[in-house]
């Protein structure tokens, strides 16, 4: 069996050979070890990837006095096992049907699990790929529709939810329920164009760079930790529409990236910043 172990924790001497030391002690293989130290922070990150006779139960229970040692803030999973996603969306489908291409061409090793949206555009899209698509219209009431999608994650046992467009606005009450199980996109390199068509804003000052970016959800609109960001020059021939359309296709890169990394266990959370092992 393959397994993936990530931890941070307070960076001190030993920990590696702490960590290597009892994968070799139980004739574990390392297929993969990346680690960084954050010394402004004083933490230490490590993901390694190894194959182990023993059950994720029993190596659970063999990590446990180490993690205690060296106060690890830990997770060890079994890397055969497809993380559960669900996804939501509004009206613009670019970003679902890049994801779901990917999945069923076997480039995105992810299960979606189902799509849930406040309108019913993308319906006939989803059920082409046949994945369950639920219609939460915001005219239910805020905290009815949330209540709801919690109810969903719970159903369908979603690790990972993805704001693949969703021109919504969570509340703190489930960004705080779902912590570091969202991740959302958005334009970038586009900061002082708040509001309604940032494009054409972004056209009207002559940008030279279009982007996008994926982070986590945090209460804080659009400030959530960054796992990802694509970018793409652009020059004064470009169009408020060609500016869409590329930063369309930077949507896609980036949130496929980031969904990717997430599920393969490769992004750890740095206060405010991430880690990516890529």
């Amino acid at each position: 069996m393959s397994y993936i172990l990530t931890l941070s924790c307070p960076d001190r001497p030993g920990i590696v050979a702490a960590v290597s030391g009892l994968l070799a002690s139980r004739q574990c293989n390392i297929l993969e070890s990346q680690q960084y130290g954050d010394q402004d922070a004083g933490r230490f990150f490590l993901r390694v990837q190894f194959t182990a006779s023993e059950s994720l139960e029993e190596l659970q229970g063999l990590f446990a006095p180490t993690a205690r040692e060296f106060a690890l803030d830990w997770h060890l999973s079994d890397a055969s096992t497809r993380m559960k996603v669900l996804i939501m969306v509004s009206k613009e489908g670019h970003c679902l049907n890049d994801l779901l291409f990917r999945v069923r061409s076997g480039l995105l090793d992810i299960d979606v699990v189902a799509v849930v949206s406040n309108h019913p555009d993308l319906r006939p899209l989803t059920q082409s790929f046949g994945i369950d698509y639920h219609h939460l219209p915001m005219s239910m009431g805020k905290a009815a529709q949330e209540a709801e999608i919690l109810t969903l994650v719970q159903h369908y046992g979603a690790d990972l939810v993805v704001l693949a467009r969703y021109m919504q606005i969570l509340t703190d009450d489930l960004c705080a329920k779902l912590q570091g199980k969202v991740i959302n996109i958005h334009h970038s390199f586009l900061p002082s164009f708040k509001g309604a068509k940032p494009y054409h804003q972004a056209h009207k000052r002559g940008v030279k760079l279009i982007g996008a970016t994926a982070h986590y959800v945090t209460p804080d609109l659009d400030e959530g930790p960054i796992i990802e960001q694509e970018v793409a020059r652009v020059d004064h021939t470009h169009t408020p529409e060609d500016l869409r359309r590329v930063g369309r296709d930077m949507e896609c890169l980036a949130l496929a990236r980031a969904v990717r990394w997430h599920a393969e266990h490769r992004v750890l959370l740095n206060d405010e910043k991430t880690v990516v092992f890529r």
